[in-house]
């Protein structure tokens, strides 16, 4: 079987297609990768026949295959010759946790890019901006926590220039760096990227602290990651954003959700603070009793499609995340597809987090 080719679909704004051209493009697409896994990965084939999926018309996006995120932590799920394999990408985790492991070869790696490529020029358009990344340059030196933390902050990186880290290899906050390239960059709009929880701690709290206020008034910062522990301290996405603006004077601040399992395929936030599917990925909510698809509004387990990964079976995940369609083709902002928010993690599933790599070590 040939390899699928999805390279047209980059001609596409990233918000273009409404719901029913979607649902039939997409999932047209997502059928034919798994046609490709099933003849590719033997594994992934067997899991399709234990859970009664390998024969089942898709008709909808609802109908794909999915297997569970979690499958990346217990067995390998390869769709290519092990020697063609270019990187491999691990979860993040907290010691003691068992973390997936993700293989690409240079083609999935390639179109990973592209894909964070347009879904970034909605966001910044097509000039590189000053960068301040929330964050310490140790870790891309640190084996141990370069993973999809690591991973993250070099993918965002392409998107910027004269990146400069705000935190310094202690975690310790570099004011004076800070401060320095502000004046650098002084009345020009500024980037900033960095993981929910590792802002909220090393940055927003110590500014605070040291009663500092940041001039970043033209800022636009993107962050994800690190939500429950910032929900453990009963921080709202509403306090957080009020924070950054009071100590840094950003008022510009989108979320965005993903995950290591589909590199390049995130979610981003609008204005009106609704989480985007873009033309390349989709989700569906599924009851966490019997796992059939749910209404517009119900919350349920969040599934993810993506059209990038074929080096891997990853293109229909069942993650442990709880979330909840709020619409589609009528979101204020004006993009079109599905808009939803995420409302936490199902009980008792394991907490993992991009910012959660990071622990005290005494």
């Amino acid at each position: 079987m040939n390899r699928p080719d999805h390279s047209a679909w980059l001609s596409s704004a990233p918000y273009s297609l409404d719901a029913k051209t979607k649902s039939r493009e997409l999932g047209a697409v997502l059928a034919e990768l798994t046609r490709w896994h099933q003849s590719q990965c033997p594994r992934y084939q067997r899991i399709l026949n234990l859970t009664g999926q390998s024969e089942k018309p898709i008709i909808g996006l609802e109908d794909v295959p999915f297997i569970p995120v979690r499958l990346f932590k217990e067995i390998e799920l390869i769709s290519v010759n092990k020697s063609k394999i270019f990187k491999t990408m691990t979860s993040s985790g907290t010691s003691g946790q068992q973390l997936s492991r993700i293989y690409l070869d240079r083609e999935t790696a390639s179109f990973q890019t592209k894909v964070l490529t347009r879904l970034m020029s909605d966001v910044l358009g097509k000039k590189r901006m000053p960068m301040l990344i929330i964050d310490s340059p140790a870790v891309l030196r640190d084996r141990q926590a370069f993973s999809a933390r690591g991973a993250g902050i070099l993918g965002f990186s392409l998107f910027g220039q004269d990146v400069t880290y705000a935190l310094d290899d202690a975690m310790n906050i570099d004011v004076q760096g800070i401060q320095s390239f502000l004046a650098r960059h002084s009345g020009q709009d500024i980037f900033l990227f960095g993981f929910t929880f590792m802002i909220w701690q090393y940055f927003c709290q110590e500014l605070k602290s040291q009663k500092i206020k940041l001039p970043i008034d033209r800022g636009l910062l993107l962050h994800g990651g690190g939500w429950k522990k910032l929900q453990d301290q009963s921080v709202t996405n509403d306090h957080f954003s009020r924070v950054l603006a009071e100590c840094a004077g950003i008022r510009k601040v989108l979320n965005y959700y993903g995950m290591v399992e589909q590199t390049g395929s995130i979610y981003i936030q609008c204005e009106h603070g609704k989480l985007h599917a873009p033309i390349y990925s989709d989700i569906v909510i599924r009851d966490p009793n019997d796992f059939s698809s749910m209404k517009i509004g119900e919350t349920g387990l969040i599934e993810t499609l993506s059209l990038i990964p074929e080096s891997y079976p990853g293109h229909a995940l069942l993650t442990e995340d709880l979330g909840r369609i709020h619409g589609e083709d009528d979101c204020p902002c004006g993009r079109l597809g599905k808009y939803f928010s995420v409302e936490g993690r199902l009980p008792k599933a394991e907490v993992r987090g991009c910012s959660d790599t990071h622990e005290n070590r005494s």
